[in-house]
Parts: structure tokens; C-alpha cells; sequence
């Protein structure tokens, strides 16, 4: 006769607590290497070009602050700023030669850090900059790429505070801004292979109506900073230099309206 073993419920109770213990250290594993291997690749960031520190200088025209964001301020009080939110797995420091001339025409211009590279994470990020410089009568807020998207966000979130929103290579993820009456720049690149021009055209009607469109002949995504080759993106047919020097001009004029 088959021997029958009997456990009491005592024993049972133990084994499921021990295997209990060990399915939630499996589920703490794999949370904490999902984790880390998140914050390694949001990490991994291009390093940043010559031009980006050199623009991290102060001169005798503007005053640079590498505090708690990156201040470009003229030396003559400005009146309007500029906020800017960084390209997804972009350092801050890499909008630092586009900032520092828009600057130079006379307007302040704050980038904002990003967490983990990725400003979605604090879309927020630009109140405190607000406060700080609450002497400056009338803001835009923009950003490149991923920090557009997250620039139109705050714009979204905060009419009162803001007057216009720059885009660079990006698009809102929503339609919340269309009966805004916010003014809206968007500058997009003809050799851009990752906010491709048809993408652009396809969310335009993510824009207010009177929303200003240019196009950048021969500019891609990645020259909008100055952090190297972008995986993916196609070939500029321009210089860096010629591309920022487009974009700071749009953006001069833009924000030369916005004071009016």
C-alpha cells in the first residue's frame, strides 16, 4: 500500500509564506535591473560639441549662470525671455551657442535642466524660473524636440504666464492649444529624418491658425543643438553655424513681437 504523507497546515502556511518571500525579491529584481538599465539609457548622451562650452562663457554682453538652469542675461535689463526645454536625451548645455545669440539681440534666455535628460519627466520645470525672474514682463517657453512637446505642455497649463511658444522639430501631443491665442513659432528642417517636414504638416492642425511656419532649407534634427550626429537623422546639407544663425533670427523676430 502507498504510503500517504500528511502536511499539516501549519508546514503549508510556511512554505507558501517562503515561496512568497522569494516571488517578491524576483519582482524587486526586476524592477531595480528595468530601472537601471532605464537610467543607463537615458544617460547615454552624445557628448557635448566645442561650440557648447564656449558658449557657456561669460563676456561683456551677457552674463552666463550654470546654477540651478543655464541663464544667458544681457547686460542691459531685458523685458522678454525665453525658456527653453531640451531635446529628449539631450544635455542642456548642447542649446547653449542658440541661446547665448539670441541673448546677445537682448533677451533673456533660461535652459532648463531635464531629468534624466528627458524633460517630460518636469514639464514644470520653468516656474521656478518665472518666479526668479519675475522682473521680465513677457515670456515664451519652447524646446526642441521632446522638450516642445513638453514646452507646449506648460504653455497649455499656464495661458496667464505665457504669451508664445517656440518649436524646434516638434509638434504638441495634443490639440489643447488651438483656441489659445497663444502665439506660436514652429521651426522645423528640410533634411530632418526624425520630426520629418510631413510630420510637421501633418500636426499642423495641433497649431493655432496664425501660427508661423519655416522651414530651415538643408538643416536637419540634430543641428538645432550642438551635440554631434543623432542616430537616424539625415544629413545636413548646411553648416551648424548656418543653422543656428536661421533659427536665432526667426526666434529674435518672434520674440520682438511678443513685446510689442
Amino acid at each position: 500500500m502507498a504510503k500517504v504523507v500528511v502536511v499539516d497546515s501549519a508546514e503549508q502556511n510556511i512554505r507558501k509564506r517562503h515561496w512568497g518571500r522569494w516571488i517578491l525579491l524576483g519582482i524587486l529584481l526586476i524592477f531595480l535591473i528595468s530601472a537601471a538599465g532605464f537610467v543607463w539609457w537615458a544617460s547615454s548622451t552624445n557628448p557635448l560639441m566645442p561650440e557648447a562650452y564656449a558658449a557657456l562663457e561669460s563676456s561683456d554682453t551677457v552674463t552666463v549662470s550654470t546654477d540651478a538652469w543655464i541663464s544667458f542675461m544681457p547686460h542691459d535689463a531685458p523685458t522678454t525671455g525665453l525658456i527653453l526645454y531640451p531635446g529628449g536625451k539631450v544635455q542642456a548645455e548642447a542649446y547653449a551657442p542658440l541661446a547665448r545669440s539670441i541673448a546677445e539681440a537682448g533677451y533673456l534666455v533660461v535652459i532648463v535642466y531635464a531629468p534624466l535628460n528627458l524633460a517630460i519627466i518636469n514639464p514644470n520645470a520653468a516656474e521656478p524660473v518665472l518666479d526668479h525672474f519675475s522682473a521680465v514682463e513677457h515670456w515664451a517657453v519652447g524646446g526642441h524636440s521632446l522638450g516642445g512637446v513638453t514646452a507646449a505642455l506648460f504653455a497649455a497649463s499656464h495661458p496667464e504666464a505665457i504669451d508664445g511658444l517656440v518649436l524646434l522639430a516638434s509638434f504638441p501631443a495634443d490639440d489643447a492649444l488651438v483656441n489659445s491665442g497663444l502665439d506660436v513659432l514652429s521651426i522645423y528642417a528640410s533634411n530632418d529624418n526624425l520630426a520629418k517636414p510631413a510630420d510637421i504638416a501633418a500636426n499642423r492642425s495641433l497649431l493655432p491658425a496664425d501660427a508661423q511656419l519655416i522651414e530651415i532649407e538643408g538643416g536637419n534634427h540634430g543641428q538645432f543643438g550642438y551635440y554631434g550626429v543623432q542616430a537616424g537623422d539625415g544629413d545636413a546639407s548646411i553648416s551648424h553655424e548656418e543653422q543656428t544663425g536661421q533659427t536665432s533670427e526667426a526666434i529674435i523676430e518672434f520674440l520682438a513681437r511678443l513685446g510689442d
